[in-house]
Formats: structure tokens, C-alpha cells, sequence
């Protein structure tokens, strides 16, 4: 009787040793290629390479600042053409750092997630309490990305001032409102020189390319991204008005009533 018993024993076991196998190699295998995607591979990859080239480039412009008793100040949009450029590597950083974590951002980032939340357009988390969070985090770290891929990476490398130079007082009002919107595609060298804007053009592409990492696969697609890209040039115009007029506005009215 114990003999029989465990030779069912036996059989028993050889009978499910297949379906082991089974669980045993679906925990150690690679996962399933169903959920691979290789478009956020390739993001993944050009993060990392941003990353490996923004080390070296940060790293040769170090010994000059700390040799002159420490890192240029952060520099804002200035008045003067003939101002001081920015031309090293750790001053694009430094600019970069200052407008990134400037409370514009945050209001840009607010302002972003409410008109996506209310038309319920991209980044497509839906339209409750935790969509708006995840659409104000999304929209601070696209302004981020851009801003680190652009005004510091592209910048960089090509040497462009990514600081806005106004046109100011002196010139009519649409003069300067063509001027603010047109330095989406033109920008000034750190010679002085005026060149296609690479900064916002290459910069926007790159970061639309990252915010495949954290979109929803519902914005994932060519036209969403397309549109993101678009809309990524074209708003760098616009939002230089407001260091073209803030400072007119400022004098004249703010400190008139003070």
C-alpha cells in the first residue's frame, strides 16, 4: 500500500513538473516583449547621452570661474545688445538653474496643467483631482527638459546666448511685439552675431522626444507629439512679450504708484 502511495506520489509530480518548468521560466526570462516599446528605449538613450555629454561640457569651464573666485552670476534678459555674453559653459548652467527654478516656472506649470485640465487636451490624464497633479508635475518637468536640453545643452554646444535681448523703448509697439515673437527662430551667438535658433528649435524636439518617458500612452502619438513640438517653438515667441513689456509696464505704472 505505501508502495503504490508513492509511486502516485511520483506520478503525480512528474505530471505537474512541466507546469513548474513553466512558472519557473516565466519568472527568469526577459520580459515579454508585448510591453516593449522601443521609441522610449531611444528616449531613454538620448536622456542618458544628454547627460554623459552635459558632464564634460559643465566640466571645462570649471577651473576658469573657481580661478576668478567663484561661478558668474545668473543672467536675466537684458536691454543693452552690446551686453556681456554668457559664453561659458557654467554660465548657460547657472542660467539654466536660475530661470528653471524661478516661481515663473511654477506659475507657467499651473497655468499649463489648468488649460489641459479645462479642455481636457495633452498631456491626457484625465479630468479629476490626480489628473490635474500629474498634469501640473508633466507640464514642470517639459518646461525643465526643454530648458536643460535648449538654453543649456544646445546652447552650449553651438554657442548661442540663450538669455532674450530686448528691443525696448525707441520702436513702435508691433515693431516690438514682431521682434518678441520672431526670436523663436533667431537668436544671438555669443559673438554677438544673429543665427537660426537651434536653443528652442533642437531644444523642443529633444524634449518632446523625453516626454514620451512620463505622457500617457493615449498623447503618445506622432500627431500628439507633433503638436507638442509645434506648440513648444511657437509659445517660446510669446512668452518673450513678457520680458520685452514687463519692465515698461514695471516703471510706469507700478512704481508710479508707490
Amino acid at each position: 500500500m505505501g508502495r503504490r502511495s508513492g509511486q502516485g506520489v511520483y506520478r503525480e509530480k512528474l505530471r505537474q513538473a512541466p507546469v513548474f518548468a513553466d512558472m519557473v521560466g516565466s519568472a527568469i526570462r526577459i520580459p515579454s516583449l508585448r510591453g516593449f516599446d522601443p521609441l522610449r528605449c531611444v528616449n531613454v538613450a538620448v536622456l542618458l547621452t544628454a547627460i554623459c555629454l552635459s558632464v564634460p561640457l559643465l566640466a571645462q569651464d570649471t577651473a576658469q570661474p573657481l580661478a576668478a573666485g567663484g561661478a558668474s552670476a545668473p543672467a536675466d534678459p537684458v536691454s543693452d545688445p552690446q551686453s556681456a555674453t554668457i559664453g561659458t559653459t557654467r554660465e548657460k548652467w547657472n542660467y539654466f538653474v536660475h530661470e528653471t527654478a524661478s516661481p515663473l516656472t511654477f506659475g507657467a506649470g499651473a497655468f499649463n496643467a489648468t488649460f489641459s485640465q479645462v479642455t481636457d487636451t495633452d498631456p491626457r490624464y484625465g479630468v479629476n483631482s490626480m489628473a490635474y497633479a500629474q498634469r501640473f508635475a508633466a507640464s514642470l518637468t517639459d518646461i525643465a527638459s526643454e530648458n536643460f536640453f535648449g538654453d543649456f545643452l544646445v546652447a552650449s554646444a553651438l554657442h548661442e546666448d540663450p538669455r532674450y535681448f530686448r528691443e525696448g523703448q525707441g520702436h513702435g509697439f508691433w515693431s516690438r511685439v514682431g521682434y518678441s515673437v520672431s526670436r523663436a527662430v533667431v537668436i544671438r551667438k555669443d559673438n554677438g552675431e544673429e543665427t537660426f535658433n537651434f536653443d528652442n528649435v533642437l531644444g523642443s524636439a529633444l524634449s518632446t522626444g523625453f516626454s514620451d518617458l512620463y505622457y500617457p500612452a493615449t498623447s503618445r502619438t506622432s500627431k500628439g507629439m507633433l503638436m507638442h513640438f509645434g506648440i513648444d517653438v511657437a509659445d517660446n515667441g510669446f512668452v518673450n512679450l513678457a520680458p520685452e513689456f514687463w519692465p515698461d509696464f514695471r516703471d510706469k505704472v507700478l512704481r508710479r504708484h508707490h
